[in-house]
């Protein structure tokens, strides 16, 4: 039994030139490498380093003059929320209102049984003012 197809045979049996086969394509090269040399973030690593040394050395110098600033701010801060909470009879949150400008880090706190508010600068300083009757608030000696 013979197949019977509906493609005209192509070839030498039937006369007809073979059509020539394509050239082959010419072999890809692979992608050229990048030359090895410094990274970006390599060569940022040394001035980040210089910057965080400087900062470093910046505050170590600065630190005495930092903290002397949060003592006087705590003990400005005890002394006014003494005299606001218990000499005008306020509130202590109405009271932190009235410090001067630059002040925000500066919180109060209170202890009513003993009449005082104690003023202070995380990690840096606290002071505390006790109400004395007709004398007002007066500072604690420091510890």
């Amino acid at each position: 039994m013979a197949w019977v197809t509906s493609t005209n045979p192509t070839g030498p049996s039937t006369g007809e030139a073979t059509p020539a086969a394509p050239p082959p394509a010419a072999p890809v090269p692979p992608p050229a490498e990048k030359p090895k040399g410094p990274s970006r973030s390599g060569g940022c690593l040394p001035w980040v380093l210089a910057i965080a040394v400087l900062f470093g050395i910046f505050a170590v110098w600065k630190f005495p003059s930092f903290k002397a600033q949060a003592e006087l701010g705590s003990a400005y801060a005890a002394r006014i929320g003494c005299s606001c909470r218990y000499v005008q009879g306020r509130s202590l949150d109405s009271c932190q209102g009235d410090f001067e400008p630059g002040m925000e880090m500066v919180s109060l706190s209170e202890d009513p049984a003993t009449k005082t508010v104690t003023g202070s600068v995380p990690l840096l300083a606290s002071r505390s003012a006790r109400y004395a009757g007709a004398s007002g608030c007066l500072l604690s000696p420091e510890n």
